[in-house]
């Protein structure tokens, strides 16, 4: 599911319009887990007066260029190419209290994580590709909004990712990653700072193991080696650190991340949260409250879609992982151009994914220690595409220096203690 490069910007058809920039916080990571769990609501019976109750909760949709407003949306089995889910979470502080520094200070609008989801079109696996924050990529011509005078921003050839969402909105960033992956991506949501807290006491925390201590100034954090149980304001300081990890590095967070999503999903599984209708009605009012969605993404019935579709994934063939990338001279981080391509092609052919180097940063349970994986200093152009196929043709090796993990490897954060 490409590009669709016979269309024009304006005209496409299922393309990102002019959704007004949000002052309000949002945040790392959870973005994902936050929204596996929202498009749960009702996935096997929440009674009508709850789901009218939680919808009601809900902000607004906005709607995309192209996209007719209360449109009802087609089930997911029909979408083609399968689904494509743009999380993303900011570091603004505006509306999120003082909790997180002083909000007339921190003033900045970044999108601190940004996150695709891939369901494939026989929802036989699905992916979770996170693209590193400060990772150097073309900005194209962005929808400006109205109230600041329509039209467009205008392209730039190489900014942070993290930049867009300041520069344009939530239509900017979405531009932005369906340019660099080739990607058409109808359905965004937007997750806030608290987002998090709330949510994690609603999921009733999440378990995760430190193989060592994790100690952040940063972020007030600090956790002994072993398993520990992340909720409320505990969950948001361990998806926030980067001084914690090993490298210290927002490359070795994203493990920490995936790590954290990967036994989010494995609870809602074991536990059987999707098939609880008041659990699922708990954290559904939760998320209402904490995130803004596109007008296609809030369609109950595209909800209840990808919830169904998630629940009966095996986790094996759930896959998070981190876009390649590489440190340049100048020691900023770039896009490793072959290792994304081999990466891309295998996700807009729905093939899974087997991953041969490791988390970059997590560790199995049983190992104790590890060795930090340092991104290359150079652009690794030259190396081998290191991509074969296994013999039923479903399956694509990825090449070293592509990081990640599966929903079913249980894997503990590398801590710095």
């Amino acid at each position: 599911m490409g590009k669709r490069e016979t269309q024009s910007h304006e005209s496409s058809a299922i393309r990102h319009g002019r959704l007004k920039r949000r002052n309000a916080g949002r945040t790392v990571l959870k973005g994902v887990a936050a929204t596996v769990t929202v498009v749960a609501v009702s996935a096997v019976g929440v009674g009508a007066w709850a789901v009218t109750d939680v919808m009601n909760d809900v902000q607004p949709g906005v709607a995309l260029v192209g996209e007719t407003p209360g449109q009802i949306i087609p089930d997911v089995n029909s979408i083609e190419g399968g689904i494509n889910l743009l999380v993303i979470g900011s570091d603004s502080r505006a509306g999120q209290g003082d909790g997180y520094g002083d909000p007339k200070k921190e003033t900045g609008v970044l999108n601190d994580v940004t996150m695709l989801l891939h369901v494939a079109e026989d929802h036989s696996n699905a992916t979770i590709v996170s693209f590193p924050r400060d990772m150097r990529v073309p900005i194209p011509q962005c929808p400006r909004p109205e109230e600041d005078g329509g039209g467009f921003y205008s392209a730039m050839s190489s900014q942070p990712i993290h930049a867009s969402l300041g520069y344009g909105g939530i239509a900017c960033t979405a531009e932005t990653v369906e340019q660099l992956t080739g990607l058409d991506i109808p359905f965004v949501g937007l997750v806030q700072f608290n987002g998090v807290v709330a949510l994690s006491k609603a999921l009733g925390g999440v378990d995760v193991c430190l193989a060592a201590p994790i100690s952040d100034k940063h972020t007030d954090l600090d956790l002994p080696a072993g398993n520990v149980t992340l909720e409320g304001d505990l969950a948001l300081q361990f998806l926030r650190t980067r001084y914690g990890v090993s490298d210290g590095s927002d490359l070795g967070r994203i493990s920490n991340q995936q790590m954290f999503l990967s036994a989010t999903v494995r609870e809602l599984k074991e536990a059987g949260t999707l098939t609880d209708p008041v659990t699922l009605y708990s954290i559904a009012k939760v998320a209402a409250h904490n995130m803004d969605f596109s007008q296609n993404l809030r369609s109950l019935n595209t909800m209840v879609s990808i919830a169904l579709t998630l629940k009966d994934i095996p986790n094996d063939k759930i896959t998070f992982v981190q876009y390649p990338n590489h440190y340049g001279p100048d020691g900023e981080v770039y896009p490793t151009i072959q290792a994304a391509e081999v990466l891309m092609d295998a996700v807009k052919a729905d093939k899974d994914l087997t991953i041969t180097d490791g988390t970059g940063g997590s560790v199995p349970k049983d190992q104790k220690t590890i060795a930090p994986n340092t991104p290359e200093t150079t652009n690794p152009s030259t190396a081998s595409p290191g991509s074969s196929e296994a013999p039923d043709d479903s399956t694509v090796e990825l090449p070293p220096g592509v990081y990640g993990q599966r929903a079913d490897e249980v894997t503990c954060a590398a801590g710095n203690g």
